[in-house]
């Protein structure tokens, strides 16, 4: 039987590159599952049901809080975000690390439920530099921009809650940093 998986959280600010840092720890490590999550916010552009997110109406998420389908939800930035049960679970007893991309106050919740996850917290070099990516990625208008910085100001906050926090200056130094963590971590139990 395969020993069980670890939950690898990957959490900042919106806008800190955590979404590209994932799909470079999924390129390198076969033995890593994304763990999608479900959102009631609409699609932007290019995004697929079921690859970036599980879109659900609000009523719909509402629904699945009721069955208890998530192992942790929040609303961050005005929409329902959470993590489904059944899949994560699946991938963990399978033998798989669950990797999740979520805010910090899922993560909070996860670090109670999963006290022996790996817990790491992305943080830009600064708020300016966090800007100028939010302005680059072009998905967010100017209210929304300021929202997100305004919660990451919040956010940053809550990086000594976590046990890895790394400042991503460099993409290919902070995911060579992610995956020596993810390695030390996966080998020791």
């Amino acid at each position: 039987m395969n020993k069980r998986g670890k939950l690898i959280v990957i959490s900042g600010p919106s806008g800190v590159g955590k979404t590209t840092i994932c799909n470079h720890i999924l390129k390198n490590r076969a033995d890593v599952h994304y763990s999608i999550s479900a959102t009631s916010r609409g699609k932007r552009k290019g995004e697929k049901e079921g690859r970036e997110y599980i879109f659900l109406s609000k009523r719909e998420f509402e629904e699945w809080i009721k069955r208890e389908l998530f192992v942790e939800y929040a609303i961050v930035h005005g929409h329902s975000y959470g993590t489904p049960k059944k899949s994560l679970e699946e991938n963990l007893e399978k033998g798989y690390h669950a990797l999740l991309n979520i805010d910090v106050q899922g993560a909070k919740k996860l670090m109670q439920k999963y006290p022996d996850g790996i817990f790491i917290f992305i943080k830009p070099p600064n708020l300016l530099e966090l800007a100028r990516r939010l302005v680059k990625r072009n998905t967010d208008d100017k209210k929304d921009i300021s929202n997100r910085l305004a919660v990451a100001r919040q956010e940053l906050k809550y990086k000594n809650d976590y046990e890895y926090v790394i400042e991503n200056r460099d993409l290919e130094i902070t995911v060579k940093e992610i995956l020596s963590i993810i390695e030390k971590e996966t080998e020791t139990g």
